[in-house]
């Protein structure tokens, strides 16, 4: 993993990460990483499979919950696990993103533990800082 980009935090039932970067949009990518980093080892995906990403919210904490659980979407129903995250725009209330990975095979992926999504307990979002705790 990747520690410069976040680092997982003690959590007595599920998992979280705290993402510490410079400006949102790192934010947003960085916590991204750090949650497929969470469900398998990332190093050995190729960005053969892309998506465009566009999600709402009616503010910024909302945005960023719905962007790390699209990204769990589409790992759930297109079984692709995501490594290469680029956000295109983001404002308060959108975001517009190009995603990439691979199409899981169990046989040549270390998966560790699924995450079902992200959610709002002790959510801490800002430009230097992201705390989030996802339910697996």
């Amino acid at each position: 993993m990747n520690e410069t980009r976040f680092e997982l935090i003690d959590h007595p039932s599920d998992l979280g990460i705290l993402v510490h970067r410079g400006n949102y949009k790192e934010t947003f990518e960085n916590a991204a990483y750090g949650m497929f980093s969470s469900m398998a080892e990332l190093s050995d995906i190729k960005a053969g499979e892309s998506f465009e990403i566009n999600v709402k919210g009616d503010d910024r904490e909302e945005l960023f919950i719905n962007w790390l659980n699209e990204l769990i979407f589409i790992w759930d129903s297109k079984k692709v696990l995501l490594k290469d995250f680029q956000i295109r725009s983001l404002t308060d209330k959108t975001l517009k993103a190009h995603v990439a990975g691979e199409k899981i095979q169990a046989d040549l992926h270390e998966l560790h533990r699924p995450i079902k999504a992200a959610t709002y307990n002790q959510l801490e979002l800002n430009e230097k800082r992201a705390k989030v705790i996802f339910d697996v």
